[in-house]
């Protein structure tokens, strides 16, 4: 993944509307995945609308600085 804010945005830019899985550290030896699709980009944040069957809530935003400290890791289906 890149290395600075800027990068993230635009690279995340490039994938806007695609199905994506997030894989988010919720705790010690605890994670959770998260299906959807990559609905937004902002300065320093991004937004993925939800799989409404698996989710009880509609979308969810993460921060760039997630993916720097690898806290979620992204892959695109």
């Amino acid at each position: 993944m890149p290395t600075t804010f800027d990068s993230i945005k635009h690279k995340l830019d490039d994938h806007l509307g695609e199905s994506i899985t997030v894989i988010a550290q919720v705790g010690r030896k605890k994670v959770t995945r998260r299906h959807g699709k990559l609905a937004e980009t902002f300065h320093s944040v991004f937004v993925v609308d939800l799989d409404p069957t698996e989710n009880s809530f509609e979308r969810v935003s993460y921060s760039y600085a997630d993916l720097l400290t690898k806290s979620i890791e992204l892959s695109f289906d």
